[in-house]
């Protein structure tokens, strides 16, 4: 599976089967998230089977079931782009877990922070998790809004390139759907910007991530 289809074929699963995910699987994202950490600066983790940190009420609430291993983002609470930078590098975890067979979903609060087996250094913080591991089923495909609403340039107007950015972009995951990012074209630099709300940071990077995997270029 390449990136692009990756993109198009990754959706939220909130109910997992029990199936441990293989060694070969664990070994190949451990591998990607130390590479991560070491570009970053962040503390990303690959937790298994540990399910406490997914049975919670809350959790219950948000129709997660049997939730066994979880991708922690965790990083220097000093960093100032820290929340950018977690969704950026999480997504690409998420992009490669969908390459080898496996389901993803971002979670902000639906979890317990008290019961999350990740290591924290000091002055390190947890900003959210990511569910992970074989769905029940493949998830389904979110509505979103109209690319005229997100980007500034007509569609007939797009380079072939970042026509394909905006259309991965438009694929990310957000937090409650909300799409708040804008983008743009600056003479050959794409710019996207984050608007406000709960996430919108966490957004701004899984969504510059889908555009720079899939187009090739560099966002600003």
């Amino acid at each position: 599976m390449e990136i692009k289809e990756a993109i198009r074929d990754r959706h939220s699963v909130r109910q997992y089967k029990s199936d441990p995910i293989p060694e070969e699987m664990r070994t190949a994202l451990d591998e990607l998230i130390e590479a991560c950490n070491k570009e970053s600066g962040l503390h990303i983790q690959l937790i298994t089977e540990d399910p406490e940190c997914f049975d919670t009420l809350i959790a219950h609430y948000g129709r997660f079931t049997n939730v066994r291993n979880y991708v922690a983002l965790v990083g220097p609470k000093s960093m100032p782009d820290l929340e950018e930078k977690c969704g950026y590098y999480g997504q690409k975890v998420v992009i490669k877990a969908q390459m080898l067979g496996l389901n993803t979903c971002w979670v902000a609060g639906t979890y317990s922070r008290g019961k999350c087996n990740a290591d924290k250094a000091a002055g390190e913080k947890l900003v959210c998790v990511i569910a992970i591991g074989f769905g029940e089923n493949a998830g389904a495909k979110h509505k979103s809004k109209p690319l005229s609403s997100l980007c500034d340039v007509a569609e007939e107007d797009m380079p072939a390139w970042f026509r394909t950015g905006v259309k991965a972009a438009m694929m990310a995951p957000t937090a409650v759907n909300q799409q708040k990012f804008h983008i743009s074209l600056e003479g050959e630099t794409p710019v996207i910007t984050a608007g406000r709300g709960p996430m919108a940071k966490i957004d701004l990077g899984i969504v510059k991530y889908n555009f720079e995997a899939a187009s090739g270029h560099t966002c600003r």
